[in-house]
C-alpha cells in the first residue's frame, strides 16, 4: 500500500512538472518571458517586472493537427547564443552583437517552439519534424496588450496592396480592424519611450503576416491563402482566380519564420535595435566582394529633362538626356543610374529597348565613367522572361528594379527569394518596388540592397513630414527603406504645388538633406533633376558624400513621429542628421559631441534651417568650424526642418 501511493505521489509530480510555466530571462534580467503550455500554449512578457503582453496565444494548424493544442511537453532545453554578425548591407553598424538566451520546448509529436529573450525584445518560431510535405492551414498569432497604448500601422483593405498607405494611430482598446487590417511592421506605444514593434524574420515559402484589431488592447494575425490560378496576363499583375485552402505546401522538417517584438525604454531603441539581422538566416552567398551598395541618380521623379546651356539636345528618354545623367553621376561620384519606365519598348519584353535609348552604348558608356546602370522592369516581365538575369548579365547591366508585385502570398514570397537568388547567381543588385516590408532575405542574399513598401516622396503632396517622422521609428526598423530623396526645391504645406518635370517635396531644404543620414537604404536615390542639383553644388556635394552602410549609429534625440536626430560613423567620419515635423513653435536641441574622440580638433560642416525658413523652405545657412569633443552643438529646427552635418 505504501508503494502504491508513493508511486501516486511521483506521477502527481511528474504532471504537475510537465505544466509548471517555463520562464526564460534575457542576458540583462531586463526581459521576462514566462510560457505555459497547459491546455494550449499561452506566453506573458514582462519588462523589469511590469507586464507588457499578457496571455499571448500561439499554434500552428495542420490539416490534420493543430501544433498548441492540448501539447505534450517532452523537454525543455535552455542555452545562450553570444556571437558576433557581420551584416554586407550594414544599416545601422557593421558589427552586431546577437546576444540572447533560449528556450527550446520540445513536445510530443515532433515538433517544437524556440523562444528566445534579448535584452530589447522577444522572439520565437515554431520548428518541425514531421518529414515529407505538410500543408499549414492557418497560423495564431495572438497578442493582448497588458496597457492601453496607441498604434502607428498602415491599414489596407486587402491583401493586395502597394504597401503605401499612410500610418494612423488608432487606440489599441478600440481598434477593431472590421474591414480592414494592417501590414506589418506595426508599432504599439504606451507613452515615455514604452514600445512594442511587431514584425517577422526568415519569412521563407511562407505568407507575410497581417493583423486585424480586436479591441480590449489585442490584435491577431490573418494570412493571404496560396494562390494556384491566375487570370490573364496584364503588363503588370495577374488576377487570382483561385486559392488553396492552405497558407503553403511546405517541407515538414523545417524552421518556420520568427515572430517578434522589439520592447523599448526609449523611442530611440528602435532606431538602433538590429532584431531583424539577428534573427535573419545566414548569408547563402560565399563571394560578396561584387556587391556594392550606393548611391543612385534617378529620372522618373524630375521627368528626366535636365535643362540649360549645356542641355544641347532634346530631353526626355533618349541615348543624350541618360549620358547627361551619367555624366552627372560621375561627377559627383554616384555609383549608379536608374533608367525606370520607358527604358524598354514596352513593359513586356525587356530585351528590346526604346528606339531612342540604345541600352548597350550606355552600359559601355557608363562603364567608362564608372557608372552602373539598374534597368526598371515589372515582376510580371521577369517572371515571363527568366533568362533576363542572364542577359543582363552579359549586357553588363548592374541591377534591376524590379517593381508592382503589391502581394505577399507564399508564391510572391517565394517569388522574392527565387529571383535574388538568381540574381545573385549572374552578378547583378535587385531593388524590389511595390514592395512588402523586409523580412530578412536581405541577410540571406544582400545583393538585395532595398525595398520600397513605404509612402516616399514619389507621393508627392502625399509624402508629408507628419507621416515621415514615422519612418524612423517603424518602416526603417524592419529594415532598408526605398524612399527616394533628394529634392532640390522645397515648400511648406501651405505652400506645396508639384508635378513633374517640376518637382517639388514638403519639407526644407536641411530636412531633405537630413533624409540621406537618418533614412536607411542600400540603394539611395537622387531622385531630382541633374540640372537643379548643379545649381545647389554645396548641397550636392554634401549629400553625395554621404555614405549607405554604417558602422555605428547613436541617436542623440528622439520622440517617436516628432522629431529625431542621429549620429552616424562611416570610418573617421561622422554625421548628424535632424528631422521634425509640423509643429507651433521651433525645436532646439543641445547635442553634446561626446562621441568623438578626444585630444584633437576636428572640422564640422553644417547644413541648418535659415531665418526664414518657416516660411520659405528653401532657405538654408552652411556653417564651417572647428570642433572637439565635449563641445555641444547648438541647432534650431523649424517645422518641417532639418539639420545635416559631417565631422571630419
Amino acid at each position: 500500500m505504501k508503494r502504491i501511493t508513493f508511486l501516486f505521489a511521483l506521477l502527481s509530480l511528474t504532471c504537475a512538472a510537465s505544466v509548471k510555466p517555463q520562464t526564460l530571462l534575457s542576458p540583462d534580467g531586463h526581459i521576462q518571458v514566462t510560457v505555459r503550455t497547459e491546455g494550449a500554449l499561452r506566453y506573458d512578457v514582462y519588462a523589469d517586472g511590469i507586464p507588457v503582453m499578457t496571455d499571448n496565444t500561439l499554434s500552428l494548424t495542420l490539416s490534420d493537427r493543430i501544433l498548441g493544442e492540448s501539447p505534450q511537453l517532452r523537454k525543455a532545453v535552455r542555452g545562450q547564443i553570444d556571437e558576433t554578425l557581420h551584416p554586407l548591407l550594414a544599416l545601422k553598424a557593421s558589427a552586431v552583437r546577437n546576444r540572447c538566451n533560449v528556450l527550446t520546448l520540445q513536445f510530443k509529436g515532433g515538433w517544437q517552439v524556440e523562444f528566445r529573450a534579448y535584452d530589447d525584445g522577444v522572439a520565437y518560431r515554431f520548428v518541425t519534424a514531421l518529414g515529407g510535405e505538410v500543408d499549414v492551414m492557418d497560423e495564431e498569432i495572438g497578442v493582448r496588450f497588458a496597457r492601453e497604448g496607441t498604434y502607428t500601422l498602415q491599414e489596407c483593405e486587402s491583401f493586395q496592396t502597394s504597401y503605401e498607405e499612410p500610418y494612423r494611430h488608432p487606440a489599441t482598446s478600440g481598434w477593431s480592424g472590421e474591414g480592414t487590417m494592417a501590414h506589418l511592421p506595426i508599432l504599439a506605444g504606451f507613452g515615455d519611450g514604452k514600445n512594442v514593434f511587431i514584425s517577422e524574420s526568415a519569412l521563407s515559402d511562407y505568407p507575410a503576416a497581417f493583423f486585424r484589431g480586436e479591441g480590449a488592447n489585442g490584435c491577431k494575425a490573418v494570412f493571404p491563402k496560396d494562390p494556384i490560378s491566375f487570370g490573364p496576363d496584364g503588363d503588370r499583375c495577374l488576377e487570382i482566380l483561385e486559392t488553396a485552402p492552405y497558407l503553403t505546401r511546405t517541407a515538414g522538417t523545417r524552421a518556420f519564420p520568427w515572430r517578434f517584438f522589439i520592447i523599448t525604454r526609449t523611442d530611440g531603441d528602435l532606431i538602433t535595435s538590429t532584431m531583424p539581422c539577428r534573427l535573419a538566416e545566414p548569408c547563402a552567398l560565399t563571394d560578396v566582394s561584387w556587391i556594392k551598395p550606393g548611391q543612385a541618380s534617378w529620372e522618373w521623379w524630375n521627368g528626366a529633362v535636365p535643362y540649360g546651356p549645356d542641355v544641347n539636345f532634346k530631353a526626355g528618354l533618349n541615348v543624350d538626356t541618360y549620358k547627361y545623367f551619367i555624366d552627372f553621376a560621375a561627377h559627383y561620384g554616384i555609383p549608379y543610374i536608374v533608367m525606370d519606365e520607358g527604358w524598354a519598348e514596352t513593359t513586356l519584353d525587356p530585351f528590346t529597348p526604346n528606339p531612342d535609348v540604345d541600352v548597350h552604348e550606355l552600359i559601355r558608356y557608363g562603364k567608362e565613367k564608372g557608372v552602373g546602370i539598374f534597368l526598371w522592369l515589372t515582376w510580371l516581365c521577369v517572371e515571363n522572361n527568366p533568362s533576363v538575369f542572364e542577359v543582363f548579365e552579359q549586357w553588363g547591366v548592374a541591377g534591376i528594379k524590379i517593381d508592382f508585385m503589391d502581394r505577399s502570398d507564399r508564391w510572391m514570397v517565394n517569388y522574392y527569394e527565387r529571383n535574388v537568388a538568381e540574381a545573385a547567381k549572374h552578378h547583378l543588385l535587385i531593388d524590389y518596388h511595390g514592395a512588402f516590408k523586409p523580412a530578412g532575405l536581405e541577410y540571406k542574399y544582400p545583393n538585395l540592397v532595398s525595398y520600397e513598401g513605404v509612402r516616399g516622396m514619389e507621393q508627392m503632396g502625399g509624402c508629408t513630414p507628419e507621416n515621415s517622422l514615422w519612418h524612423p521609428f517603424v518602416r526603417n526598423v524592419a529594415g532598408a527603406m526605398e524612399y527616394t530623396p533628394g529634392a532640390m526645391v522645397s515648400m511648406q504645406p501651405e505652400r506645396y504645388i508639384s508635378k513633374r518635370p517640376n518637382s517639388a517635396s514638403i519639407g526644407t531644404r536641411a530636412y531633405q538633406m537630413a533624409i540621406f543620414i537618418v533614412f536607411e537604404s542600400g540603394i539611395q536615390m537622387l531622385a531630382d533633376n541633374p540640372t537643379l542639383y548643379y545649381h545647389n553644388d554645396e548641397c550636392t556635394r554634401f549629400i553625395t558624400g554621404v555614405p549607405v552602410l554604417w558602422d555605428e549609429t547613436k541617436v542623440l534625440a528622439a520622440v517617436a513621429g516628432e522629431y529625431v536626430a542621429v549620429a552616424k560613423r562611416s570610418g573617421d567620419k561622422w554625421f548628424i542628421g535632424g528631422m521634425t515635423a509640423e509643429r507651433e513653435e521651433p525645436l532646439t536641441l543641445d547635442i553634446p559631441l561626446d562621441f568623438l574622440s578626444g585630444g584633437r580638433d576636428y572640422t564640422l560642416t553644417l547644413f541648418r534651417d535659415g531665418p526664414n525658413s518657416a516660411t520659405q523652405a528653401m532657405d538654408y545657412r552652411k556653417e564651417v568650424r572647428t570642433v572637439r569633443a565635449g563641445d555641444t552643438l547648438t541647432v534650431t529646427l523649424v517645422r518641417n526642418g532639418g539639420c545635416a552635418a559631417v565631422i571630419e
